[in-house]
């Protein structure tokens, strides 16, 4: 199923469709990032330690990585737009319903089932913007829904920690569900109304799961985007410790990263609609490059500040990928589209192990970016694999039809 806008609904209507899809990207986004700010609150609050209370961050995302491809087969013939409500009324409920936990064990119950719409909630609503934006803009319609989730590093994260220590956690996960709700009323009112496509199941969703470029694409990102959560997880201490600037002025360096988010995800698109494999693969040496300078450049604050910034940047390789396994996944765009982010999920657990594993072995605060470069390095060893499989099957297929000619 998909919609075709580009035929028959005007630019002024996609756009506010994009932005009301931004809104609950942004949710999204929010929801996923705050809950780190205020872990000590929550700790207080139920009588666990601080690290106890880190698995209410776990537990939302063993949610995305579940939820994306059983949410994804089992919506399979919803159409699109009344699919991308029900996620995301979930989302904000189960946020509400966060705020009202009467234990903890019943918090981490919650938060992972916050996290069950998330992936497949990116996935539709990507597969909606490309659908309205037609065959040229498909990757900057993708980007601008996603812009949502890049302005959330840089607004929604602070606004929700700053209500998470001033109001309490429980305001602050309500703030989170009423912004996600506030993204179902819009998009009930600005996305398009669709039809579920004839063939649509879940068998033809599953279909993805033979197709071996859809495992590849996700072991890209799975691997490759791993090097930016091996030095994200550890930032704090690293530019304490290492680069001497204050805590106090930790908050406005990763403010800077929220930004090189946002320019990421503005500039990748753009080039990914002119040529989607180039970009990933720049998007991918960018990275080890900047990951692998980090190392040096994090000795000295006037240097680790650009360099936070430019780790940001690395986002531009979300949209592409995006935009990769809409395309391998053929008929079944659906699951293909949601697994992204339990891909980017499974990243952030990677690469946030590795990243705590050489530093628990004396190596230091600023080997996470030698960690990054190395895991960047093997994501593109990945996507070599897959251009080459992609080229050799479209040798075979011309192979073919010279044949039948």
């Amino acid at each position: 199923m998909s919609v075709e806008p580009s035929a028959s609904i005007s630019l002024g209507r996609a756009r506010a469709a994009e932005a009301a899809l931004a809104v609950g990207s942004f949710a999204i986004g929010t929801g996923e990032f705050a809950a780190m700010g205020f872990l000590p609150s929550v700790a207080d609050g139920f009588g666990v330690t601080v690290p106890q209370a880190g698995h209410i961050i776990s537990a939302y995302a063993l949610g995305v990585v579940v939820g994306a491809p059983v949410f994804a087969v089992l919506g399979a013939k919803l159409a699109r737009r009344n699919f991308l409500l029900l996620l995301l009324a979930m989302f904000g409920l189960g946020n509400i319903a966060s705020g009202f936990a009467m234990s903890f064990p019943m918090l981490v119950g919650l938060r992972f089932v916050s996290g069950l719409p998330h992936g497949a909630f990116f996935g539709v609503a990507s597969l909606v913007a490309a659908g309205m934006a037609g065959p040229g803009g498909r990757a900057k319609a993708v980007g601008r829904v996603m812009l949502g989730l890049t302005i959330a590093t840089l607004l929604g994260t602070p606004l929700a920690t700053w209500a998470g220590q001033l109001l309490g956690w429980r305001a602050a996960f309500a703030l989170v569900g009423a912004i996600g709700l506030l993204g179902v009323v819009l998009s009930a009112v600005l996305v398009p109304h669709d039809a579920p496509h004839p063939d649509a199941g879940p068998l033809r969703e599953l279909g993805a799961l033979r197709n071996p470029q859809v495992w590849l694409t996700l072991a890209v990102g799975a691997v490759g985007f791993g090097g930016m959560f091996a030095v994200f997880t550890y930032i704090t201490p690293t530019l304490v410790q290492v680069s001497g600037i204050p805590l106090a002025w930790v908050p406005a360096v990763l403010a800077c990263f929220g930004a090189g988010m946002i320019l990421g995800n503005v500039v990748g698109p753009r080039f990914a609609d002119r040529g989607l494999l180039p970009t990933i693969f720049g998007a991918i040496v960018w990275n080890a490059a900047v990951l692998a300078l980090f190392s040096l450049a994090v000795h000295w604050a006037w240097t680790a500040v650009p360099f936070v910034l430019l780790i940001g940047t690395g986002f531009a390789a979300v949209p592409a990928l995006q935009m990769r396994l809409m395309d391998v996944g053929r008929e079944a765009q659906t699951l293909a589209a949601a697994l992204n982010h339990s891909a980017l999920n499974i990243a952030n657990a990677v690469g946030a192990w590795l990243g705590g594993a050489v530093i628990s072995a004396g190596y230091g605060w600023a080997s996470t970016g030698w960690v990054g470069a190395l895991l960047a390095l093997a994501g593109l060893a990945v996507f070599a694999v897959s251009v080459a499989l992609d080229r050799k099957q479209r040798s075979a297929r011309a192979a073919d039809a010279a044949c039948s000619a």
